[in-house]
C-alpha cells in the first residue's frame, strides 16, 4: 500500500476546493448581471414625452432658416438670369449682333446663341464666349414658364427671345419658382433691356399667358 504525502493531499484538496469557489463566484456574477439587467427599467412615458418635444421644438426652430435658404436661392437664380439678359442686350447693341436665350424648361436650364447679321449665311450657333456660358438651374429651383411675345407661353420643351442689334429685345417674362411654392417674376423690358425682378407670380399687363 502507497501513502500519499499529507501535505500533497492537503494541498490537492485547497485547489479543488478553490475552482469550486471561483465557479461558484463566477455563477454567482453572472446571475447578479442578468438580474441586473432584466430589472433595469426601460424609458417612461414622461421621458418619451420630453424627448418628443425637444425633438419638435428643434424642428420648429430650424424650419425657418430652411425656407429663407430657398428664398434666397430663388432669389440669387433670379438676379443671376436678371444679369445675364441685361448684359446680352448690350452686347447685341454693341457689337451689332442678334443674341438669343435658350429657355430648355425640360431640362431646366438656358443658353446663348448668336448670329451675325452681316456674315454671308446668317445662322444662329452657341454662344461659347465665357460670359455666356449655359446654365443649369438648381434642383430646388425650377423654370415654370416662360412668355414671350408673339409665341405665348410655354411650361415645357425650349422657348427662346431674342436681343436685336437696334437695341430692343422681345418682350419676354420668366417665372421661376423655389419647391416651396415661392415664385418670382423676371420682366424683359423691349426698349430698355432692363429686367424687373418681382416678388410673387405676375404676368404684366399687355402680356398674355
Amino acid at each position: 500500500m502507497k501513502f500519499r504525502p499529507a501535505h500533497v493531499s492537503a494541498c490537492g484538496l485547497f485547489v479543488s476546493r478553490l475552482g469550486r469557489d471561483r465557479r461558484a463566484s463566477s455563477a454567482s456574477g453572472e446571475g447578479v448581471r442578468s438580474l441586473s439587467i432584466l430589472a433595469s427599467p426601460g424609458f417612461t412615458l414622461l421621458e418619451l414625452a420630453i424627448v418628443i418635444f425637444i425633438m419638435g421644438l428643434m424642428l420648429t426652430l430650424t424650419m425657418p432658416y430652411l425656407g429663407g435658404f430657398r428664398r434666397a436661392q430663388l432669389r440669387s437664380q433670379a438676379r443671376r438670369l436678371a444679369g445675364r439678359a441685361t448684359y446680352m442686350f448690350d452686347q447685341a447693341a454693341g457689337h451689332k449682333l442678334v443674341l438669343r436665350l435658350i429657355f430648355d424648361i425640360d431640362n431646366n436650364g438656358y443658353a446663348v446663341a448668336r448670329l451675325d447679321p452681316y456674315s454671308i449665311k446668317p445662322v444662329f450657333q452657341p454662344d461659347r464666349t465665357p460670359t455666356s456660358r449655359p446654365v443649369q438651374m438648381p434642383s430646388a429651383i425650377r423654370i415654370r414658364d416662360v412668355t414671350v411675345e408673339g409665341i405665348g407661353t410655354v411650361n415645357r420643351g425650349v422657348i427662346a427671345c431674342n436681343f436685336y442689334p437696334e437695341g430692343y429685345v422681345d418682350a419676354t417674362v420668366v417665372h421661376l419658382e423655389d419647391a416651396s411654392g415661392d415664385v418670382m417674376t423676371l420682366e424683359f423690358s423691349p426698349l430698355t433691356g432692363q429686367v424687373a425682378v418681382i416678388n410673387g407670380d405676375v404676368m404684366p399687363t399687355g402680356m398674355s399667358r
